[in-house]
């Protein structure tokens, strides 16, 4: 392992720096705008145009790599969105907030997708598993800093966002005196939205389900838990407890899915994220932190790995299909939900409470175990020679998978993905 990411160990700093960064402010965000009396409405709407953000880096991103080359652009990417926390301190109108919240997504979208392909242009086929790995590692030990990082400082006042600049400035240094060889330009792909469907219904509806019900949480979660009653360090913890549920939970839930219908897997991975949505509705009316940090936890093993079995299980069904175009395209549903997710969530608390947001994601995970039951009932499962390996992908507030270092993607030949015509006629509609 030393030896696979000694290369590679400048950019994967810089991942860090950003991720222990964006990790804080996303948290950060929500309790401030609490202190500073922002309606919950106001703060699922700011938490959906982050998303919205993000989604038009990732159109854009190629286009300005291509123009500017890497190192320019993750200097641009950086100092934009360096300077975003500090116009937050200083400003308290949401509409400021909701502008800077656009500009840090389309910037960090900018900045993961340019490590990422540099990250794939220094591995092979035989070191990018294993770098896969360290990628994973930095990713989940960052966030869980991240969340912690939120003690440092009072969060009513100014230090903790100049700490998330300082942090976003510092992850330009290694990238900036990297000895390794600018990748290629990052290529464009076409999407084809119904194709993917045609292709995997549960695979792709399963992706717009995890950004409209984990969306909502990662946005506001911290208001939920200021309201049951926990201060800032509990709120850090809980947040913390969420991610290391989602992480323990990862690799297990994956093998089990390696060795079944991955839809019977999708399907009770989405009952027990209604379970720990509920029972978070639940803990949070109780004010016991012991019982909301255990519900979080409980949310974090269910509700945050069920992105990686539905990759998995979009894969199974796309393997002689290019990889990068099926991930884009699920990266695009996913994020539209996560720009629905926050809103719609917010809108019945001011009538119903904290809790309501729970509820309402509950029933989202509810009504896709429906849909998973359905076609598990009505449309064959593949064989295991047909599944693929399964592949954890990062759990992350913004960043659902690295499309390129993915080992599923090796050596694969940039292309555009079919249209549906032509994918009818190499696949036939099983899920």
């Amino acid at each position: 392992m030393p030896r696979t990411i000694a290369p590679v160990f400048s950019l994967l700093l810089a991942t860090a720096i950003l991720l222990v960064g964006n990790g804080m402010l996303g948290t950060l965000i929500p309790i401030r705008a609490g202190i500073d009396g922002f309606a919950t409405a106001t703060v699922g709407i700011i938490g959906s145009v982050y998303f919205a953000g993000f989604l038009l880096g990732c159109i854009a991103t190629p286009y300005v790599v291509r123009r500017a080359g890497h190192i320019r652009s993750f200097a641009t990417f950086c100092g934009l969105a360096s300077a975003a926390p500090l116009i937050h301190a200083l400003s308290a109108d949401p509409f400021v907030w909701s502008m800077m919240r656009v500009l840090t997504g389309f910037c960090f979208a900018g900045l993961y997708m340019v490590i990422e392909s540099w990250l794939n242009e220094q591995s092979t086929n035989e070191t990018r598993g294993r770098l896969f790995s360290g990628y994973l590692i930095v990713n989940l030990s960052a966030l869980t800093v991240g969340q912690l990082l939120l003690n440092a400082a009072n969060p009513a006042g100014f230090v903790l966002f100049a700490v998330v600049s300082i942090l976003t400035s510092l992850a330009l240094v290694p990238v900036a005196m990297t000895t390794s060889v600018q990748p290629m330009p990052i290529q464009s792909t076409r999407i084809d939205i119904w194709a993917l469907y045609s292709l995997s219904p549960v695979g792709l509806v399963g992706s717009f389900v995890v950004g409209l019900a984990n969306a909502p949480f990662w946005t506001l979660a911290p208001l939920y838990a200021s309201d049951s009653g926990l201060d800032t360090a509990g709120v850090s913890i809980f947040m913390a407890a969420a991610i290391i549920g989602g992480a323990v939970a990862q690799w297990p839930i994956g093998r089990i899915s390696d060795r079944m219908d991955r839809r019977r897997v999708i399907l009770a991975l989405s009952l027990g994220a209604a379970a720990g949505e509920i029972a978070l509705a639940l803990a949070g009316m109780s004010g016991s932190m012991p019982a909301v940090l255990a519900a979080g936890f409980l949310f974090g093993v269910f509700g945050l790995t069920l992105y990686s079995v539905v990759v998995a299980h979009m894969n199974d069904h796309g393997q002689s299909e290019s990889f990068v175009a099926i991930s884009g395209g699920m990266l695009i549903v996913f994020s539209v939900g996560s720009i629905i997710g926050p809103t719609a969530a917010s809108i019945g608390v001011s009538s119903f409470g904290m809790a309501s947001i729970f509820v309402v994601t509950a029933a989202v995970h509810i009504v896709f175990a429906g849909f998973t039951l359905y076609r598990i009932a009505f449309t064959p499962a593949l064989s295991e020679e047909q599944r693929a390996d399964f592949v954890a992908v990062p759990v992350a507030q913004v960043q659902p998978l690295p499309t390129e270092l993915d080992p599923r993607a090796a050596d694969e030949p940039v292309q555009e993905y079919p249209s549906g015509e032509a994918q009818e006629e190499s696949h036939e509609k099983v899920d």
